[in-house]
């Protein structure tokens, strides 16, 4: 057929006769490249634009893992819910910081969507109405019964913000010492603001953090003290120290009593310890002076709050003498 004559001697474009099969033109293309390059080391990949951008963050060069590491500024917690009627109830009337109130579509009211629709609304917090489906996904599945918080995480000061020649008064700083419960946190930080304290360093791990249950408990007073945090307690003692500070540690084994206390007149780091395991080692060794508070035989030992609420009291008793 003519059509095919043609076909069997057309020229391909640039002048060459095919051949028959790919031979060894398409030899190349069917070798290996070798191993596929990791997506954070491919230009065009968008694990290496972040890379990338992590490392400018950081001032280095580097897009490995420590190109991300914290910077030295204020440490922040991450964002946490608050969920549950009678939970989001009670954190706006402690007028614990909220970014932001989730309302389920449709929700049934009651006395208690009312007063914290009516709370949200006296301070100006952003209400969104959100699918139920959404607020699951937001509360990882908790009975948030249609309300739920977003509170923002906390600005934590650094220990040397609280080392302040032109603090009022004489320095007082409560230090924590594997405190974990965040009601005993949100207690001493009250107590802090009630007998004249400046702050309240907590450690970086192993610890409890500012969380909105503490900030209820510290009824208020969270919002005048600082809390900072500091990566290592005891070189954080050590810096109070060179500073100028005495480091007063609790303990039922101490070297003196409460009542008995001569240093109340001088700048204090006052450290509270758990209430199982007491200080840690190095911590105790830091210490000055280890304080013990007399009491009843029936009495093993007071928590943590009361302990330093007790301490804190008589500090403030000799200061005013």
């Amino acid at each position: 057929m003519p059509g095919n004559s043609q076909r069997r001697g057309a020229v391909r474009k640039g002048g060459k006769k095919p051949t028959v099969g790919s031979g060894g033109q398409r030899r190349r293309g069917l070798e290996g490249k070798g191993p596929t390059p990791k997506a954070a080391d491919r230009e065009y990949h968008p694990a290496h634009k972040r890379a990338k951008a992590a490392a400018k963050r950081s001032g280095s060069g580097s897009s490995g893992p420590r190109a991300a590491s914290r910077p030295k500024s204020r440490s922040k917690t991450s964002s946490e819910m608050v969920y549950g009627r009678n939970s989001v109830v009670e954190a706006l009337r402690a007028e614990v910081p909220v970014a932001t109130m989730y309302v389920a579509t449709r929700i049934d009211t009651d006395d208690r969507v009312r007063e914290a629709l009516k709370l949200a609304t006296e301070r100006g917090l952003a209400i969104l109405e959100t699918p139920r489906g959404e607020l699951d996904r937001l509360t990882d599945g908790g009975v948030h019964q249609g309300l739920a918080l977003q509170v923002p995480p906390y600005d934590y000061a650094e220990p040397a913000d609280l080392i302040d020649p032109e603090m009022p008064g004489i320095p007082l700083v409560v230090a924590l010492d594997g405190i974990t419960d965040p009601r005993n946190l949100g207690a001493i930080v009250r107590s802090v603001a009630a007998f004249g304290g400046h702050g309240v360093v907590v450690p970086e791990r192993r610890s409890v953090g500012m969380t909105a249950s503490a900030w209820k408990t510290s009824a208020g007073a969270a919002a005048r003290i600082p809390v900072a945090k500091a990566s290592n307690l005891t070189r954080a003692l050590e810096e109070f120290k060179k500073a100028g500070f005495f480091v007063l540690g609790l303990d039922m084994d101490g070297d003196v009593e409460l009542p008995d206390l001569t240093l109340a007149t001088e700048p204090l780091v006052i450290v509270t310890g758990s209430e199982g395991k007491g200080l840690s080692r190095l911590v105790r060794e830091t210490c000055d002076q280890i304080v013990s508070i007399p009491m009843s035989s029936a009495v093993e030992s007071l928590n943590a709050g009361l302990a330093t609420g007790v301490t804190l009291y008589e500090v403030a008793r000799q200061r005013r003498r």
